[in-house]
Parts: structure tokens; sequence; C-alpha cells
């Protein structure tokens, strides 16, 4: 899937506002629009390489009204605005150049994944070269198009991200168990995730649960459990942490040893002396009894 903004090569329309790491927006007239489900493994990219992976876990449809741009001499809809020459467009087909476009208003079905549950971020790891010959089309010019997944996960463990990979893989079980295909629904952000933050600054206030105060602004709430898995909030089952550290700990990069309730680091993390300063340290806050459980269960399925 391609996730470009508003720099698109053409302007035929007003784009997406996707949100990589969250979601992700198309309508009926894009190629593929329907034969994305619930369960798939989807891929984002931005023309320059990979942003990240996810598993769909939901599908939004709406109807809306979309306004589309057209060359007023040949109609066509492969405009380019042009950001600093004028007139401020350019058509490719015909090579004309004008001022305002030819404007109609259509009604189309709009489609929205959610995916933010089990999203990878790969830190630009494969160009877009690579993705492009992993598609079962490599030379096709869509923006939604298959992958072959496998050769995906071999270009990964090429570049050091098989547990990224497997990870991907371990989702798609509990994202396959879901409903299928598209479906009406109202946008999902981790039902109660808001008030789930609040009671947690509450009781500790703005504390990262690792590094210790922070400003709450770049706290989140951070499971100690799969909530994709569960679907519910367990008061005794979260921390607040930094979102960079949240990450991480989601992972399964940063884990608390149960035994020592202090902090333990892959070694890959050791390298970067803002993390290295961490291992083996306590945490910054106070435990409950009940957190206890949680820990020991998130460092067997990370660490054992």
């Amino acid at each position: 899937m391609l996730a470009v903004s508003t720099d698109r090569q053409y302007g035929g329309n007003d784009g997406y506002d996707d949100d990589p790491d969250a979601h992700y927006s198309w309508d009926h007239t894009v190629n593929n629009a329907r034969i994305v489900a619930v369960g798939d493994r989807i891929v984002l990219w931005d023309k320059e390489a990979v942003i990240g992976a996810s598993v769909i876990e939901e599908i939004e449809t709406r109807w809306a009204e979309k306004i589309l741009y057209r060359c007023r001499y040949c109609n066509g809809a492969n405009i380019k605005r042009r950001k600093r020459e004028t007139p401020r467009f350019r058509c490719t087909p015909c090579d004309r150049t004008f001022e305002e476009a030819l404007t109609r208003v259509e009604r189309v079905e709009t489609f929205r994944s959610r995916h933010d549950a089990n999203w990878v971020d790969l830190g630009r790891c494969l160009d877009a070269k690579t993705l492009r010959a992993l598609c079962v089309s490599p030379k096709s010019q869509l923006s939604m198009r298959p992958l072959r997944w496998d050769a995906f996960s071999e270009a990964l463990d090429r570049v050091g991200r098989t547990r990224d990979a497997a990870s991907l893989s371990e989702a798609t079980t509990w994202a396959q168990s879901l409903v299928g295909g598209h479906r009406q629904a109202k946008v999902r952000v981790r039902a109660g995730q808001g008030g789930f933050r609040r009671r947690l600054l509450a009781v500790h206030g703005p504390v990262c649960a690792f590094t210790g105060p922070n400003p709450a602004a770049v706290l989140e709430a951070a499971h100690l459990y799969s909530y994709a898995a569960l679907g519910q909030h367990h008061e005794d089952g979260g921390l607040l942490l930094r979102r960079d550290l949240h990450w991480l700990f989601d992972r399964g990069d940063i884990a608390v040893d149960p035994r020592t309730l202090t902090i333990s680091l892959r070694n890959d993390l050791l390298t970067y002396p803002s993390y290295a300063s961490l291992q083996g340290k306590p945490l910054a806050t106070r435990l409950e009894h009940g957190h206890l459980s949680w820990i020991e269960k998130h460092w067997r399925q990370h660490r054992i």
C-alpha cells in the first residue's frame, strides 16, 4: 500500500488522510479496492522505502463525496499540481497548463483499515526497488498491489529483521479469527484507551515506568499484555511509558525481568547509549501485586 500524503505525482483528487501506523484509507475507484480484508498482512511504503507493516484488524466503510480534478482541455486525470510555477496545473497527456482545473463531485464508497494494534515500524530497511521486486507484478503502478509475503519475510531476514516478520505472522492468527471482509463500523481506537490512560496518570502521576518523571504529553498507556488478543483493559495490566519505550516494550526489545523487577534490553539495543543506560535498572514506579503476573507473562512470551 502506497502512503504518500499530499506529495503525489498526480493531482486528480485530494488524496487520503493516511496515518501509516494506525490506518490507511481508499475508495472503490482504486484498483484492488475490494480484495482487501480483515486479517490481511499489509506493508506500507512512500515511493522511496518501506515504512512499516501490520495486520488489518478492522475495515470501516462509508459513503462520501469526492472531488475530482480534470484537465480543462482533454479532461484527463493525469494533472500535476505545480508547487512554484504558474499556471498551477500541467496535464501530462496533452502538455497544456492552466490555473483552474475542471471539477466534479462523485459519490464513492470509502474504506479505512485499522491496524495500529500490531504495527511494526520497519525503519526504511528496504528500498523501493527491493519492494517492487517482491510484488506479484513488479512493474505494477497501482497504489495497492499484491505482495509475495514469503519473499518479503526473506528480505526482512536478510536485513536483520527476522523477529518483525515472525511477529506479524503470529498477529495474523488472531486477526483472521475476526469477521473477515468489509463491514460497517465506527472507528475503533482501542475502546476506552483514553480513560485507561487517565486512570494510570491519576494513580502514578506523569511518570514513565522506565525513565521516571516526564511531561504527561509524551506518556502513553502501555499494556503489559496483548490488548489486541484480549480486547479489554485490566486495571493492573498497564504502566505509563514514553512512546518510543512503549513500542520497544510491545516488541519485546525491552522487558522487565520478573525475578529482579529490573529492566532488561535485547543486545542490539545496548549499542544505543540512551537505551543502554536503562539496562538492569529498577522501575521508576510502584508496582501492584496484579502487575507481577502480567510482567511474567510478557517475559515468558518474549524471552523464554
